[in-house]
């Protein structure tokens, strides 16, 4: 028997210049439209410095071509950083919508002491803390202030997507999928400097990739904090041992 489910959709509540509230269309466009901003290559959060190991997997041999960098994003994403970002970034969603301050609290921490190595902390909190200054420079809104009030430790990165998408009312599942897809999409970036590879070879890695980062999606809207945890100790060590490479391109 097959089952469909059903998510219900928030949009944002948007008026124009009259003062009038805009259509479901238009409300879904700008939805897009911000989710397209934020996680967009030229947002300046620095996502282009950083390979979460990737570098070290090239030097190693274990990422020598589209087809391994394949192998090594499934594992990162069914099973690693991919599906454990993505997981906190759900419950981060799901926290705000309720208004839950302490709960966004325990969340956040849960995810800046879940990092598997000093590189890796790196590369998320100074993401997370640049996306939440540029947010409350251009796209303000009380649930930053939530984040504020509760949070003391640093941001991881996918907790500040998720907290500015709640505020401006985007819905979870086309954050959740916006998320991953700029995620994988600067991982295979690295992979095209550094392999390096072509730019063809580049896309057909993301469309080949475009099942597991849905299966991935669909695995993180679905989980507990309980399922928090990866299986990629080699991508791990990547992190760990990325720190001490002779010459580097990136800062993780």
């Amino acid at each position: 028997m097959t089952m469909t489910i059903i998510t219900a959709i928030p949009m944002l509540m948007i008026a124009n210049d009259r003062g009038q509230s805009l259509s479901p269309e238009a409300e879904e466009s700008a939805a897009l439209f911000r989710l397209m901003t934020w996680l967009s290559p030229s947002f300046p959060v620095g996502s282009f410095s950083y390979s979460s190991g990737i570098e070290w997997a090239v030097e190693a041999g274990d990422v020598i071509d589209r087809k391994t960098l394949q192998d090594w994003l499934t594992a990162m994403l069914l099973n690693g950083a991919g599906f454990c970002d993505g997981l906190l970034l759900c419950h981060a969603w799901r926290a705000v919508d309720a208004g839950d301050g302490a709960k966004l609290g325990e969340i956040a921490e849960l995810a800046a002491a879940f990092t598997p190595s000093r590189e890796r902390h790196l590369e998320t909190t100074s993401q997370g803390r640049a996306f939440v200054e540029i947010a409350r420079s251009a796209w303000t809104c009380d649930a930053l202030d939530l984040l504020a009030s509760h949070v003391s430790t640093p941001i991881a990165y996918p907790i500040a997507v998720g907290v500015l998408a709640a505020g401006h009312r985007i819905s979870l599942p086309l954050t959740l999928h916006a998320f991953l897809h700029a995620t994988t999409s600067n991982w295979i970036s690295a992979g095209v400097r550094l392999i390096p590879l072509g730019q063809t070879d580049s896309q057909h890695a993301l469309a080949a990739l475009e099942g597991v980062i849905a299966a991935t999606a669909e695995k993180s809207f679905n989980g507990s904090l309980d399922d928090l945890g990866s299986a990629t100790f080699r991508a791990d060590l990547a992190g760990m041992r990325h720190e001490t490479q002779y010459t580097r391109l990136f800062r993780s």
